[in-house]
């Protein structure tokens, strides 16, 4: 799929629109997805995950007209370093489940319902990727930010968590779209994590392989040597991140005796 052009917002539904912020990278794949969100006759537009402080970036995303909220999927500062300077500039508060990320507005929690934009925002905390990932369902879709990308896989924190929290997900209706924090938009979310959960399990397995052929004691990198073994060593240090997630989910369920 072509990427849409940088700093260029294109529409990707009636209530939904995306702003591509020019920070391509292997963790941010062709870069930072920040959503711009407005329901009905509504003036103000909600902003989810204004991004860096990248000036060229939060410029133009100023100039979508009046913003009613900013709303953060998680601290990265790929998705939440700009809030700050971006609500100085619009007057807009800032809402995240992390309370020293908000500005003149409370944090929220799960289930909690956000009326903002001509919109309903409904919270599902949805940790793994981060203690703090929310994903934020909206007139029929789901922002998904890092919990689950447009393409390729996130990297884990908590593997019990983000288990989880892709049950969560997949308890959606079928044929939800997803709005992800990085890469292209999905068009059946509970499918997708449907997939990633199978994928996840999949790991599990080449990771309790790994441990038979090294030893319990094994380190993430040892362990990351052979089941990564065929992607790019670029990746290896987040892989490394992840499959420590899954040597702790794997010894905290040897010590509970499951």
């Amino acid at each position: 799929m072509t990427a849409p052009a940088y700093g260029v917002l294109r529409r990707v539904s009636a209530t939904a629109s995306v702003l591509l912020e020019n920070n391509p990278s292997t963790m941010t794949l062709e870069g930072t997805n920040t959503w711009v969100l407005r329901g009905g006759d509504a003036a103000g537009a909600v902003v989810v995950d204004p991004g860096y402080h990248d000036l060229d970036h939060l410029e133009k995303l100023a100039g979508v007209g009046p913003v009613e909220l900013i709303l953060l999927t998680h601290h990265h500062p790929d998705h939440a370093e700009g809030a700050p300077w971006f609500a100085s500039k619009t007057g807009a508060p800032v809402r995240a489940f992390d309370p020293s990320l908000c500005i003149d507005a409370p944090p929220f929690a799960d289930g909690d319902v956000i009326a903002a934009g001509g919109l309903d925002f409904t919270v599902l905390h949805t940790p793994g990727h981060t203690d703090d990932s929310v994903s934020l369902l909206v007139a029929g879709q789901i922002l998904t930010g890092d919990t689950i990308l447009g393409r390729g896989t996130t990297v884990l924190h908590d593997l019990g968590d983000y288990l989880r929290s892709l049950r969560t997900l997949i308890a959606l209706p079928a044929g939800t779209p997803g709005l992800p924090g990085h890469g292209p938009e999905l068009p059946d979310l509970p499918a997708t994590a449907r997939e990633y959960l199978a994928h996840r399990e999949q790991r599990l397995d080449q990771v309790r392989s790994a441990l038979r052929q090294l030893g319990e004691d094994a380190t993430p990198r040892q362990v990351v040597e052979i089941v990564y073994a065929d992607v790019d060593r670029a990746l290896w240090a987040p892989a490394e991140a992840s499959v420590r997630a899954q040597l702790d989910y794997l010894r905290a369920s040897s010590e509970d005796g499951q």
